[in-house]
């Protein structure tokens, strides 16, 4: 699988020369990404990252051949960086901390180690507790094509059998989840080959666009490996391709070709528009701690096409709006600052144009639209809930898209590990770096204090990222309950029935990092307790902490039970009309 970073980064291991990463700063990216050049050693060098040596020591360019960078010693703290993708951030981050950088894999001696490739050398030396470690290892069941749809549809099917109370309510994925399958399952391959027959006859020769369906890679990005599927003759010679590939793996013509998986996913027609062109809408899902869980989530940015929308046109950059395949389009370089939005801006287009016309609330996008992004990426995060490698110092942040139609219906079309992190236009100065500080800020935050055993709340460090799931509650009670052969005897001796009521937890979140939407419940043997109406969802946690004669679970139930409800009552998917 290949990260969203590129395979020209995933592949190359960068590094900056001591002198250079004191220069940058999370603060003045913009200033630096105007640089073309800098001095090194009263020599002028290309300002680019280089190739790493295969045993970690680095190149500073063709007339520093002899120049190598030594493996640092002594006292740390260390950090090591993997790769190019947001390599001034992080570096930056970490230099102006006082750590040092080391350029090895193998040594064991860091404290943090950011990696674009999760090869088995990266965690090799993990160690639970004393190491962060940037990408869960197993996190394809998430960030790949496949792997996300898989485990959404076994939760569909593991979840439907669950009864949930009154007024909560799953998601179910026709939802949210544009009609899927996989071409590499040959049951599945052929139930869409037939689909595709029905809905062409259907809708006959002239409207043969609007069965269009899109072809991806499970484990690709940036555009690559997409095509479209228009007409029986496109899906014609899939099919044929498909059966070659087949037949050539059974006979062992190819017994070392692993081909790509792929799925196919139905086009999404009438797409809402911003000035005529179509655009989706990078979110961000933040997991910052694993044992306990704290995920959060965070508003990206809006990527538009350079070219006004065509559903006929067969230019893929009319249909892809990520900025690898609009920098193939000869007018970029005119047109990039347009062709990404700050979501406020977004926000703004959308109350002008739309907000009386199609009897929409005011501030829809940092509104509605926010809540059903949250609703969605916390159903996806429940989904693999379960199987992400659960280890003190594993951390990821997910960029999520999603695009939006014209009947304001919002559209997950995937999530991608190792994010973009590229700063090539203002929107992105001002959002990226901003977003790489935070997450290192709170998972360092998180981190010591669940080593330390720290009391959670409040954040210091929580910013724009808003809280979505918080285990630290049930982690801490479960910790306590089990931990201490004291508590055990007292409870044994008293007969309780009940745990014990614990102040930390959830006490304390400051209103930016209260927990929105949560589309799921688990059915506990908690009695139910009364909900608030009227109440906001910074209000809800508050409230329910408030109550009287709460134990530590029956709050958490309630957690739960208020964020069901305002699921329920606003999904954020329709227009008022």
């Amino acid at each position: 699988m290949t990260s969203e970073g590129g395979p020209e980064h995933a592949q190359n291991e960068a590094a900056l020369t001591q002198e250079e990463r004191r220069k940058y700063s999370p603060l003045s990216v913009k200033q630096k990404s105007q640089r073309g050049q800098t001095a090194l050693g009263g020599r002028k060098v290309d300002y680019h990252l280089q190739r790493s040596k295969p045993k970690g020591l680095l190149t500073c360019s063709n007339q520093d051949k002899e120049m190598k960078l030594e493996e640092p010693h002594g006292i740390g703290p260390f950090y090591f960086f993997g790769g190019t993708n947001g390599a001034e951030i992080v570096c930056s981050y970490c230099d102006n901390r006082g750590w040092r950088r080391i350029y090895s894999k193998h040594r064991e001696d860091f404290r943090l180690k950011w990696c674009e490739t999760k090869s088995l050398a990266n965690y090799s030396n993990f160690r639970e507790g004393k190491h962060l470690v940037y990408q869960i290892p197993n996190n394809k069941i998430l960030t790949t094509k496949i792997g996300l749809l898989s485990s959404l549809r076994e939760f569909e099917r593991v979840s439907c059998k669950v009864k949930y109370s009154h007024g909560h309510r799953r998601l179910k994925m026709e939802e949210f989840i544009p009609i899927t399958f996989r071409l590499d399952v040959k049951d599945e391959r052929e139930v869409f080959f037939s689909h595709f027959a029905q809905q062409e006859g259907k809708t006959g020769v002239k409207n043969t666009e609007r069965c269009m369906w899109i072809c991806k890679p499970t484990g690709l990005n940036q555009g690559r490996g997409i095509f479209l599927l228009k007409n029986q003759q496109d899906v014609a010679k899939l099919r044929l391709k498909l059966q070659s590939l087949e037949d050539s793996q059974a006979d062992r013509r190819t017994p070392h070709c692993q081909t790509q998986a792929h799925i196919v996913q139905r086009y999404i027609q009438k797409p809402l528009l911003l000035n005529d062109r179509k655009f989706d809408v990078r979110s961000y899902l933040l997991i910052a701690c694993t044992a306990p869980y704290m995920v959060f989530f965070r508003h990206g940015y809006v990527r538009l096409t350079c070219d006004v929308y065509d559903p006929r046109s067969k230019n893929l950059s009319a249909h892809l709006t990520n900025q690898y395949m609009q920098k193939k389009n000869p007018l970029y370089s005119q047109l990039k600052e347009d062709t990404v939005w700050s979501m406020e801006s977004f926000n703004t287009y959308v109350n002008d144009k739309f907000q009386v016309a199609k009897g929409l609330p005011r501030d829809w996008v940092l509104g509605a639209f926010a809540k059903r992004m949250q609703q969605i990426m916390t159903q996806c995060f429940f989904a693999v809930k379960a199987k992400l490698d659960q280890r003190l110092g594993f951390f990821d942040l997910i960029g999520c898209d999603f695009m939006v139609d014209e009947d304001f219906k919002v559209w997950l079309l995937e999530m991608n590990c190792n994010p973009a992190l590229h700063t090539n236009c203002e929107v992105l100065k001002e959002v990226i770096p901003r977003t790489v500080v935070e997450t290192l800020d709170l998972t360092l935050e998180l981190f010591n204090k669940c080593r330390l055993r720290k009391k959670t709340f409040p954040l210091a460090s929580q910013q724009d990222f808003v809280l979505l799931y918080n285990d630290a509650l049930k982690h801490v009670c479960s910790q306590r309950n089990n931990s201490s052969e004291f508590y055990k005897k007292m409870v044994d001796k008293n007969h309780r029935t009940e745990p014990r009521r614990h102040k930390d937890g959830t006490e304390g979140i400051k209103g930016a990092g209260s927990p929105p939407d949560n589309p799921l419940t688990e059915v506990t043997a908690t009695v139910t307790l009364p909900l608030h109406p009227n109440t906001s969802m910074d209000e809800c946690l508050k409230n329910c902490q408030e109550e009287d004669h709460i134990t530590s679970s029956q709050t958490e139930s309630k957690q739960l039970q208020c964020c069901d409800r305002l699921t329920a009552t606003d999904d954020g998917k329709q227009p008022k009309t």
